[in-house]
């Protein structure tokens, strides 16, 4: 009985220690704060479930995959659902990303907002090549592994999306960098 309450202890500090950053995650994956929320909540069950044999890997970066495996499975079957959107202002704070817009506080939900719409434009693929290349901080060889697709795909996933950001108006060419 002793393993269980540990184990338990174990995934309760391991949930509270790294919770927001995965909803931080799977809101820019997703781009709805309720559906990012559920996908981390499915992946935490399930890393629940398994949490004896992932706790000595990377069990972050175990519930990442899980957090987007989940989300590519319910698009795929949800494409036809309402999805409402919301604020990302208290999901960035818990997560440790604020953004400083002391003269104007406007600015900050006017930047949120373009990189919303310009992230809307994205396909489903090349949405989260750029998410896990640009937010979570992967290589092209571990975001290839977490997609289930080769390293190629992922660099003319990641150069059109690149393209399609940088083309894209609301952002004007300072977030995506610009080509001289």
């Amino acid at each position: 009985m002793q393993r269980a309450v540990s184990r338990d202890e174990d995934f309760t500090a391991f949930v509270l220690a790294r919770s927001a950053r995965l909803v931080h995650f799977a809101r820019m994956l997703c781009g709805d704060a309720e559906l990012a929320e559920d996908l981390v909540q499915t992946a935490l069950e399930k890393a629940y479930l398994r949490w004896d044999r992932i706790e000595l890997g990377d069990p972050f970066a175990y519930v990442r995959q899980a957090v987007v495996n989940q989300h590519l499975s319910w698009v795929r079957r949800r494409l036809w659902r309402e999805r409402p959107t919301g604020s990302t202002a208290e999901l960035d704070e818990q997560a440790g990303y604020s953004l400083q817009y002391a003269e104007d506080p406007s600015a900050g939900v006017e930047h949120r907002i373009a990189i919303a719409e310009a992230l809307a434009t994205l396909t489903r693929r090349e949405r989260a090549v750029v998410v896990l290349r640009f937010v979570e901080d992967l290589t092209e060889a571990q975001t290839a592994a977490t997609l289930g697709i080769a390293v190629g795909t992922v660099k003319s996933a990641n150069a059109r999306a690149l393209q399609k950001l940088r083309a894209a108006p609301e952002l004007s060419g300072s977030y995506a960098g610009e080509q001289s």
